[in-house]
């Protein structure tokens, strides 16, 4: 390709709007452009980037004999209504309506699609386990994109799915799936970490992220370098000192106006470890819920939804909070009517209370009276009060201890490159997606869920593989191998430089041939901006000497025969 035709242009500066380093060498180097909020037109350098990326993909889901297939991104919204995920998504997915009225979606995944083709192929066991995938266009009506292509509401996803007659089959196309990824993103040159995750929207029963620790990133991943735990901080996991159950009786102590924890801990001179606080929520499925946490730590609200199968959690009112019996700024589990369990026969108890692990293993604690002024002390579980429910709800810190081998944890910033889920039967039961098994009974398929969103894969390349002066390609995924450069006007220059790029080309060399007419300062400055392998340099001096000059992307300059420079170059590659 030569550089003078190549359709778009390379930029001096980032524009100001660029929010990473690597999201301002997409857009300098001539990879993608923005044309609105979320949406990025991918340039010819950025698209055979694309392209390669597409082609590990390609190789490693031939390895595992998985089959490629296609589902339109306009779907119906009846699927979605009847997994329940047309309302779980929320605004987050685009609606539509064709001209007869039908309601449509433009869908964010694939599940229902798998789904119903699943229930329309698949008859019997023998068909099973099979693993399809897709490498397609996506749409989320993201709030606030940013960071260039890591956050876009369009986006091109692999979508890869499973589907097996068991359990077990799973779990066996799980580990395969995942040891795919693994290799795809090493043939990338990607450093990552696999995450434990939440399984959100999608449903499932386990879930793993594959994460690159990136400043920029949107998520929190607690990792514990002495093991191998890691877990994004929306499920991760830390032990707490159990503390030793006070032999005081529970006592009230006057606090006037100590509101909250920090205010109550310096005024009894205790640690706020010592102490309870408390958190309401409204839910739409269980009214007010009280969650009772020790007063260091913080409230996890997905681990709360998940201990509670609630669809939301927003603040309670004040309204809410009376009425459950408790005085907001001295609240207490203490003395209110709580419900035992989440049974409907229950609810003439007033609210529902969740007990933190904190709780439960702590001792005589600090807790509001639930009269305006006052506290209690050496407030001990179970012997003073007990929740409908405990479990573990707090957020991990940094510092905190690991489950697995005692070592403390720390706290990286990640962006998330894949993700894969047991889905199990939730969309198959929904859709009745079932196949017959060996004594011909009726049986749900059992279905996993993989995905990579390549855009945001191409720049976290980018972020991994650059320098002061630009991107370092990789050489797999590099959009050409050579950027030959043409240094001078005169007419035997030029056709040497037309030569050269021939016998490149011919040799099956993709070659990016710089012959505009600009200073070799340009010329030096964008060869290393956009980041080939090779550059390959030819002038006047160098052919009155019958040399070529070959520089690695960060290697030294070398100066070769003219006639060697096929052999030579090859000995890059």
């Amino acid at each position: 390709m030569r550089f003078s035709v190549l359709f778009g242009r390379t930029l001096r500066e980032a524009p100001s709007d660029a929010d990473s380093q690597a999201h301002q060498l997409v857009l300098r180097a001539g990879l993608a452009r923005p044309l609105l909020a979320g949406g990025f037109a991918l340039l010819p350098l950025g698209m055979r980037v694309l392209r390669n990326i597409e082609a590990i993909i390609h190789d490693e889901m031939a390895h595992i004999e998985a089959q490629e297939f296609r589902t339109p991104v306009v779907q119906s919204a009846e699927a979605w209504q009847q997994t329940g995920r047309y309302h779980d998504y929320g605004p987050l997915m685009l609606r539509l309506t064709d001209r007869s009225e039908r309601s449509l979606i433009f869908a964010p995944t694939h599940e229902e699609a798998i789904a119903e083709l699943a229930r329309r192929e698949i008859t019997s066991y023998r068909q099973l386990s099979a693993v399809v995938y897709q490498i397609h266009t996506k749409y989320r009506d993201e709030m606030r994109p940013r960071n260039g292509l890591v956050r876009t509401r369009e986006f091109t996803m692999l979508d890869a799915y499973s589907l097996d007659a068991t359990h077990a089959g799973l779990d066996a196309a799980y580990e395969q799936l995942a040891q795919a990824f693994e290799s795809i993103f090493e043939r990338c040159g990607v450093q990552f970490v696999k995450v434990s995750a939440a399984t959100g929207e999608m449903g499932g029963r386990e879930a793993c992220e594959y994460m690159t620790l990136s400043a920029s990133g949107e998520d929190t991943l607690a990792i514990c370098k002495n093991c191998n735990y890691a877990a994004n901080v929306e499920i991760a996991v830390a032990q707490y000192d159990n503390t030793t159950i006070s032999e005081h009786m529970m006592e009230e102590v006057a606090t006037p106006n100590c509101t909250t924890i920090t205010e109550v801990a310096t005024f009894l001179d205790v640690p706020e470890a010592a102490t309870a606080k408390a958190v309401f929520f409204d839910t739409p499925e269980h009214g007010c819920i009280f969650v009772v946490i020790r007063g260091d730590l913080e409230v996890n609200e997905i681990k709360v939804r998940s201990l509670l199968g609630v669809s939301a959690l927003t603040p309670a009112t004040a309204e809410q909070i009376a009425a459950s019996g408790a005085v907001a700024g001295y609240a207490s589990p203490v003395g209110l009517s709580i419900r035992t369990d989440l049974a409907a026969e229950d609810e003439d108890k007033t609210i529902i209370v969740v007990a933190d692990q904190s709780i439960v293993a702590g001792g005589g604690l600090v807790s509001g009276a639930n009269r305006e002024g006052y506290h209690l002390q050496h407030v001990v579980y179970a012997r003073d009060w007990q929740a409908t429910l405990t479990g573990d709800v707090a957020t991990v810190r940094a510092g905190d201890i690991c489950v697995q081998c005692g070592a403390p944890l720390i706290l990286e910033r990640g962006v998330e490159i894949g993700h894969i889920f047991k889905l199990g039967t939730r969309y198959t039961e929904a859709l009745g997606a079932t196949y017959l098994d060996q004594n011909g009974v009726a049986q749900p398929v059992v279905m996993g869920s993989y995905g990579i969103g390549l855009e945001r894969l191409l720049q976290i390349i980018v972020e991994q593989h650059h320098d002061d002066a630009g991107i370092v390609w990789p050489s797999a995924l590099a959009p050409f191998d050579i950027h030959l450069v043409l240094l001078g006007k005169k007419g035997e220059v030029r056709a040497a430089g037309d030569e050269l790029y021939d016998d490149l080309r011919h040799a099956g060399l993709r070659t990016l041939y710089d012959d505009r007419q600009e200073t070799p300062g340009v010329k030096f400055n964008d060869a290393d901006l956009i980041g080939l392998p090779l550059r390959v340099v030819i002038s006047e001096r160098l052919l009155s000497a019958q040399q070529i000059e070959v520089k690695p992307r960060n290697g030294e300059v070398i100066k070769i025969a003219r006639d060697q420079v096929i052999e030579t170059i090859r000995t890059f590659k």
